[in-house]
């Protein structure tokens, strides 16, 4: 995730920011930022990818185990509702159990009512600290990254305003949940907090606090929280401040974690497949025989005093985008005006349907615009932002937000606006429910404000928003007093607003009626042999309209969802020349609008068809599949192409390269592809500078771009893979419907890399005022996944640096030195073209970039001369097989799966003998790759950083 102090990206919110469910997750400080490469993936040019977002079905009556029959002394049951059950135990603790057997996966979810709320002067940021020494080890799992990685766990850790949350997905197994649980009861009540770990991972943290104020978004939320507070913790950044985190005494954390890391003060929820029975003793064995706490937790009192006029600051700093943000202050999540004031700012900020969009961002004033809420369970803050390109003036913008957010109660919503909204927050929470995962961290934000049920309670009152409530909360927030942007004046008569205090969470719950679960799907097998017998193949051409190859798996999935995975190759080398700019604004174009809905209606439909994701990776459910099938078959073959919406994607297209100007990640990616760039200008694989790729996007025309769908889209060579709840017949037949007789004019030939041995160079680009730093290494690997070398190689990648947290880097260069808050290592290899590559990446302090840089190549050469351990390679092959189990456990994941091997000629099978030959792989034949492909002497370094930073080391 990203730093949480940031604001999100320009239109990549969902419709709003839910009071309690998924924002809260997705801006929470947390203990990983840095994704690991991937460790077994075909070239990026052999088979593309596109990213895929969870769709949601209408829900149905769930079957799950049954709960426990007998429970277990000093254990009562309490609430239940929609699939989810409480367990109370004596010493205060909660359990809340959440079975499904239509994934063979179980997520684990610890959440402590404990954030940055609780935090006291001087104390900024250890709440946050604190998470992160968690993962240091108690004395009786010493190891817990060495074994989040042994069995292939997919685990994080994040904190926010009003709680702290750990959670593990892995696969199901009594071994695996066992060990989580006791793991986590363990670290509850035994976590070391050592100063030798608080020492090296203060400078990992440090380096954190850095990484967000290199961004724009980032300062601009610390500074609106700091500015809008006076005397409330809410207006101190999760992160904290430098100084508190640079100097934060031991003792002091050590107090912290003994007053909230206590039974009483904790909620764990199990979600998955797994035996409730079984489970509920092995809880009860480790955190209810855990002794009930004595202290009292802290009591808070302070209350946010009324504001009292406009407030408004300036920040000064180098950038390439100007940002324009007005916040009010509004009551907590849990009153009732909290839901009505997300409402008024999704009407004000969607893209492409909202208010402020058609005024600012249409009329070519602003480039983008957004709304979040920090809130939680005291007042938070209400807010919409526009992104204005530079060298524009700022200040008619910011009067227009200003004038159109006060008086929005003048024009309250249409039915049409607060109908579209109850559909989208329906099936925003529609896919939560369908997503164990997903739901068991989300439900944190709703157990921090008192009651997990809140979570279903807001959905439902969510459908009830009227449009005279959203009207009526605009009025009552959106005032000039209460907001904070504007100069401060001394005025007689202030037009001052006061909070109002929360209900009760029992008069909340009490209006809460429990839905019935929603329907499981089967226990389906993700083995390899498994996928291969259940699909049904029809190679290219036998279809009968269509040229695409498919791949069919129907299964019964929960709530009745389906994923589709469609991959189309059109051009070659010759035809694809200098058409690269003009490829990327086509298909850009293409979600804004087709021939009969323009944008907003495009839009619209795909919720009413429940499509989640993009043309060439969506979820839908059974019944829309074969409307969602021709609808973006139709998206594809015959987009709008309006003049309007091209002008505004080439302006935010423009803004958004400009933006990355000065950006270390960005400037370090370019320096490295420009070196390693052999291709002659103009060719398809040919790197760029930043300055060509913004001629190049400002030449384009949209007759080019129109020109361009006609020569080369078309269904001639592809594939499309269908996984789920699904008819096979109907799936047939929407899909030639949608796609037969759609040839490509121009020749296809796969345009492949080609090898080159470029010689090893050492940049440094200098990025003024910067605080934090990146380093790129990277060196040419001649190689095909069907080698002999291939397996070992990967493993060996995994161990270098591929393994999240543990690994020879990580654990030199994060836990050892603490210079990095995130290092991997990534092994690109392809199936068709030898031209791989082999790269690390970090990101460090500047003046800590030297450092990184000697690490690497020191722990690079250790390996050569020492070589992996036995252990190493055990926990190596236990974690990779089971994260490429995992892999293969969504619907959307065999059908990307399908759609790759498909491209390269293969099936499943192929997938099963390469895990044969990673389960056979010896120490020998991992030392000797590594021996054979890694070598110092050959990797070019990149590093971006603040020179004259560095300078103070």
């Amino acid at each position: 995730m990203p730093d949480p102090s940031s604001f999100p990206q320009e239109n990549k919110l969902p419709f709003r920011a839910p009071r309690i469910s998924v924002l809260a997750v997705s801006l929470s400080v947390t203990l990983l930022s840095l994704p690991a490469l991937p460790v077994l993936s075909a070239h990026a040019a052999d088979t593309a990818e596109t990213a895929a977002r969870p769709a949601r079905a209408k829900p149905a009556p769930a079957t799950a185990k049954a709960q426990p029959a007998a429970l277990p002394p000093g254990v009562t049951q309490g609430p239940s509702a929609e699939g989810i059950t409480e367990y109370r135990f004596a010493n205060g603790f909660k359990l809340l159990m959440f079975p499904d057997d239509s994934k063979p996966t179980v997520t684990v979810n610890i959440t402590y009512l404990v954030g940055s709320r609780h935090e006291n002067y001087g104390e900024t940021g250890m709440a946050h600290l604190l998470e992160h020494l968690m993962f240091k080890g108690s004395p009786n799992y010493p190891a817990i990254p060495q074994e989040f990685s042994k069995r292939g766990m997919n685990f994080n850790g994040t904190t926010w305003l009003d709680r702290t949350n750990y959670y593990e997905t892995f696969q199901a197994g009594e071994d695996n949940l066992r060990w989580a649980i006791s793991m986590e009861a363990d670290r509850m009540l035994r976590s070391k907090i050592a100063r030798k770990d608080l020492d090296s991972e203060m400078t990992v943290v440090r380096n954190e606090f850095e990484s967000g104020e290199t961004q724009p978004n980032s300062v601009m939320l610390k500074r609106m929280q700091s500015v809008a507070y006076d005397w409330h913790s809410y207006g101190r950044a999760t992160i904290g401040n430098r100084s508190d985190i640079e100097n934060v005494k031991i003792e002091n954390l050590q107090a912290f974690y003994r007053t909230y890391y206590q039974p009483d003060n904790a909620v764990l929820l199990i979600a998955g497949k797994f035996d409730p029975a079984q489970t509920l003793q092995w809880v009860n064995q480790t955190f209810g025989r855990m002794p009930k706490p004595t202290r009292k937790l802290p009591e808070f009192w302070t209350v946010e005093p009324t504001q009292d006029g406009e407030r408004q600051f300036v920040i000064r700093r180098k950038g390439d985008i100007q940002l324009v943000a007005v916040a009010y202050k509004m009551p907590s999540s849990l009153h009732p005006d909290a839901n009505a004031l997300s409402f008024a700012g999704a009407i004000l900020a969607d893209t492409p349907n909202g208010r402020l969009h058609k005024s600012l961002v249409e009329t070519g004033r602003a480039s983008g615009i957004y709304q979040m809420q920090l809130n939680g369970y005291a007042p938070g803050l209400q807010m919409i932002v526009a992104v204005v390109k530079p060298g524009v003036d700022i200040e008619p913008v910011k009067q227009e937000l200003i004038a159109s957010i006060e008086s929005f109660a003048a024009t309250p919503p249409t039915d049409e606006e607060i109908a579209r909204l109850r559909r989208e927050s329906a099936n925003i929470f529609e896919k939560l429910q369908n997503n164990p995962q997903q739901l068991a961290v989300s439900m944190s934000s709703a157990i921090a404000l008192g009651d997990w049920r809140l979570l279903f309670a807001d959905r439902d009152d969510e459908q009830r928003v009227s449009s005279a409530q959203v009207a009526a909360a605009a009025t009552k927030y959106f005032r000039r007093d209460n907001r904070t942007v504007g100069l401060y004046l001394p005025e007689d008569q202030p037009q001052r607003t006061d909070v109002p205090a929360a209900p009760s969470v029992e008069s909340l719950v009490a209006q809460y009626t429990p839905r019935p679960p929603v329907a499981a799907g089967e226990a389906f097998e993700p083995a390899p042999g498994n996928i291969q017998q259940r699909s049904t193949l029809v190679p290219a051409g036998q279809a009968p309209h269509t040229a695409l190859k498919l791949a069919l798996l129907p299964k019964k999935s929960r709530g009745e969802t389906v994923s589709v995975r469609l991959n189309l190759e059109f051009g070659d080398e010759q035809t694809l020349f200098g058409q690269r700019a003009v490829a990327q604004l086509a298909a850009a174009m293409l979600m804004r609008g087709n021939q009969q809905f323009n944008r907003q209606q495009l839009a619209d439909e795909f919720a009413r068809l429940k499509i989640s994701g993009n043309v060439y990776t969506f979820q839908t459910t059974r019944e829309n599949l074969a409307p969602a099938i021709r609808l973006v078959a139709d998206v594809l073959r015959r987009p709008r192409f309006d003049a309007s919406e091209f002008e505004q994607l080439k302006n935010e297209t423009l803004v958004s390269l400009e933006a990355s100007r000065n950006e270390p990640e960005a400037r370090a990616a370019e320096a490295l592809s420009l070196h390693f760039n052999h291709y002659p200008a103009g060719d398809w694989r040919a790197a760029q500078t930043l300055d060509e790729r913004v001629a190049a996007i400002r030449a384009v025309t949209l007759e080019q771009v129109k020109d361009f769908h006609r020569r080369f889209y078309g269904a001639s060579n592809g594939e499309l893979a269908v996984v789920g709840d699904f008819d096979p017949s109907v799936a047939r037949k929407a899909i030639d419907d949608g796609f037969g007789g759609w040839a490509s004019a121009a020749p296809y030939a796969r345009v492949l890399p080609t090898w080159a041995d470029i010689a090893a160079t050492r940049q440094v680009i200098n990025t003024q005022d910067k605080e934090n730093g990146v380093y790129y290494a990277r060196q040419n690997v001649r190689l095909l996944d069907t080698a002999p070398d291939y397996a070992a190689l990967a493993v060996a990648n995994y161990l270098l640096g591929g393994a999240s947290l543990k690994s020879r880097l990580a654990d030199r260069v994060r836990q050892q030195d603490g210079l990095s808050y995130g290092i991997a290592s990534g092994l690109n290899v392809g199936a068709i073209s030898d031209a791989g590559s082999f790269m690390v990446r970090a990101i460090a302090a500047p003046q800590n970039l030297d450092r990184v840089d000697a690490a690497v190549r020191e722990e690079i050469a250790r390996v050569l001369k020492d070589g992996f351990t036995q252990d190493e390679l055990l926990r190596a092959k236990s974690g990779i097989l089971q994260q490429r189990n995992q892999q293969r456990a969504t619907d959307g994941g065999i059908a990307t799966g399908w759609t790759s091997l498909m491209n390269l000629d293969r099936d499943f099978l192929w997938q099963q003998q390469l895990d044969l030959k990673i389960a056979d792989l010896t120490l020998e034949q991992i030392n000797a790759a590594a021996r054979k492909y890694f070598d110092p002497a050959r990797m070019s370094v990149v590093i971006a950083r603040d020179e004259a930073k560095a300078m103070q080391k």
